[in-house]
């Protein structure tokens, strides 16, 4: 039986654009039955699949986002983690992060993604954030999240027809509204951290790092 509590690798990615009134960034609600953060709005993401790993990405991301990522983990882990965010959010938004190709998928999980027409690709991902969920919750994460622009999806940005039902009421919301919704502890941290960074799309000095593990619980840097 496979221990859900077990700490996981995970991806998380903040899609972002320049709306009428300022920056906007994707998010949606999770289930009121969902054992992870229910009725949160969050940004799409979730644990890495071990398919993720057999994927071949069209694109890859900046030398500074692959050197980062490369801190305190195991570089094997890399190709899976920015595969499992392009494949998170298509489940979750049916937003499609990749360039027109045809290729075979290496399990179920990608096969609708492959019928688009796209490989996927991280082009313009970059690194911004690394949180641990605390111990004793009912899921734990070892989680990454990129920052996206919007220009990097295919199609319309708005086009959720093909999101499955894990998130609800998916919304692009301006930054100056976020914290007026139900947010979960660590995305309100995310957001204090990369407000300066979103509007401009940039990279972070340094990537900052929540431990919550039985040695160190706090705020670390990332150089």
């Amino acid at each position: 039986m496979v221990d859900k509590s077990a700490l996981r690798d995970a991806a998380t990615v903040i899609l972002w654009r320049e709306g009428a009134g300022g920056p906007e960034v994707l998010m949606g609600q999770r289930g009121s039955s969902a054992a992870f953060m229910p009725d949160k709005f969050v940004f799409p993401g979730g644990a890495i699949d071990a398919g993720d790993a057999a994927v071949t990405l069209a694109a890859q991301p900046g030398a500074t986002c692959l050197r980062r990522l490369a801190i305190n983990t195991d570089a094997r882990l890399i190709p899976a983690l920015l595969a499992g965010a392009v494949r998170e959010v298509w489940e979750e938004t049916g937003l499609i992060l990749g360039r027109p190709g045809h290729w075979t998928p290496p399990d179920a999980d990608w096969e609708s993604f492959a019928a688009t027409g796209h490989a996927p690709s991280a082009e313009g991902f970059s690194f911004v954030f690394r949180a641990i969920t605390p111990p004793g919750r009912p899921r734990r994460f070892d989680a990454r999240f990129f920052l996206v622009p919007a220009t990097a999806v295919r199609g319309d940005p708005e086009d959720f027809t093909h999101a499955c039902d894990e998130l609800r009421h998916l919304q692009w919301i301006p930054l100056g509204e976020v914290r007026s919704f139900d947010l979960p502890f660590i995305t309100e941290v995310v957001l204090a951290e990369l407000a300066p960074l979103i509007g401009r799309g940039g990279v972070p000095e340094s990537v900052p790092m929540v431990r919550n593990d039985d040695i160190v619980s706090g705020i670390t840097r990332l150089r």
